[in-house]
């Protein structure tokens, strides 16, 4: 227990690092050497001219390749996932929105083939991850400044370096930044089987933190269930069952969580609400209900809760791309030490992007579309 008390006391990612890992050397990543070819590249991209279904407004098309300048990286991209944010956007129904016409896809690795003479952070065969939202992901190379890119250790599994740019860290950051938690402190969640959801948990472990998981019941819940608790859930509940009058039995034995996060909204948020401790705060980071949050007027006065958001874009702009960077090193030494895994992937070959698409936007679908090049 003492090593997480330590973990807990640890607020910045340097901190955890070093407190966590204080023998842990980092293991250099494997490189391969590349060049650049004279031969012109044909790149393939998904590519969306208007904002509406992604399966209908989405093409899969043929781009020229920009020249390589003097601060600029040729990236090979390797996989991409297809992410809620990703589908909203394409929608129009996102916070950001690039210009049009765009190329799909907020996240993904790729691998460095060529570099200008000017970067001086990365080189060819090094792994890199985009550093914002809006880079376009969904493509099978460019040519990106190096600015745009953050490089990420070649020894991580493929799913796991392809999918740690925004829910890991939107995990990480709502863990850390608005309850200071101690070890046995439980957090309770909605949308847990999500991509998210499973960061939580298997941080939330690492930070010897009681997780509380709220999932839609569905025919095969037990398998669900065995798969969070495996990633270290603690407890598995569904939306139902966090209605029933018995819930008040569970915390009797289980500390009343305080801090909530939710990313469905509507009753679900409401019921988060109803269970947290007084003075706790509830997180929104996404409204998969499309619903409101809705809290009752006894819940704010006699329980002084509190409601916050959080978005990650805002949160890079609120802090400098190295505070970022420390954030990928801290969720990358977790991945080494075997504490934080992808999610439950699905890869699909590019050129079956609808499938992938369609996937994405079905109910109770456990799986992460990765798009592979």
């Amino acid at each position: 227990m003492w090593v997480c008390g330590t973990l807990c006391r640890a607020r910045t990612p340097a901190q955890l690092r070093r407190r966590l890992f204080p023998a842990f050397r980092r293991r250099r990543p494997v490189t391969a050497t590349f060049s650049a070819s004279a031969e012109p590249s044909r790149v393939r991209a998904l590519v969306y001219g208007h904002h509406g279904d992604p399966a209908k407004v989405v093409e899969l098309k043929n781009l020229e390749l920009a020249a390589v300048g003097g601060s600029d990286v040729h990236v090979k991209m390797l996989a991409a996932p297809v992410n809620p944010s990703d589908i909203n956007m394409i929608q129009g129904n996102y916070g950001l929105l690039p210009k049009l016409p765009a190329v799909g896809g907020n996240e993904g690795v790729g691998q460095v083939v060529a570099v200008g003479s000017s970067v001086t952070r990365v080189k060819p065969g090094d792994w890199v991850i985009p550093a914002n939202a809006g880079l376009g992901t969904w493509r099978t190379e460019a040519v990106f400044s190096e600015e745009a890119l953050i490089s990420v250790p070649s020894d991580i599994p493929l799913q796991s370096a392809a999918t740690l740019g925004v829910n890991p860290c939107t995990a990480y950051r709502m863990l850390m930044d608005f309850e200071q938690l101690r070890p046995g402190d439980s957090v309770i969640q909605n949308a847990s089987n999500s991509g998210v959801g499973q960061a939580v948990i298997q941080i939330a472990a690492a930070l010897g933190l009681r997780t509380i998981n709220v999932v839609r019941d569905r025919p095969d819940i037990q398998k669900l269930t065995d798969r969070l608790k495996n990633l270290g859930a603690h407890h598995v509940v569904t939306e139902e069952e966090l209605r029933k009058h018995e819930m008040k039995n569970f915390f009797k034995d289980v500390p009343q969580p305080q801090l909530a996060l939710n990313c469905v909204g509507g009753k679900s948020s409401t019921e988060l609400l109803r269970h947290l401790a007084p003075g706790g705060t509830m997180v929104t980071y996404g409204g998969m209900a499309k619903q409101p949050v809705i809290a009752s007027v006894s819940l704010l006065i006699f329980k002084d809760l509190k409601l916050r958001g959080f978005w990650l874009s805002q949160w890079k702009k609120d802090h400098s791309a190295d505070q970022f960077k420390e954030l990928i090193l801290t969720l990358c030494d977790l991945i080494h030490r075997g504490q934080l895994t992808a999610p439950a992937c699905s890869e699909v070959p590019l050129q079956d992007y609808q499938r992938a698409l369609e996937a994405s936007m079905q109910p109770f679908v456990s799986s992460k579309q990765i798009l592979t090049m």
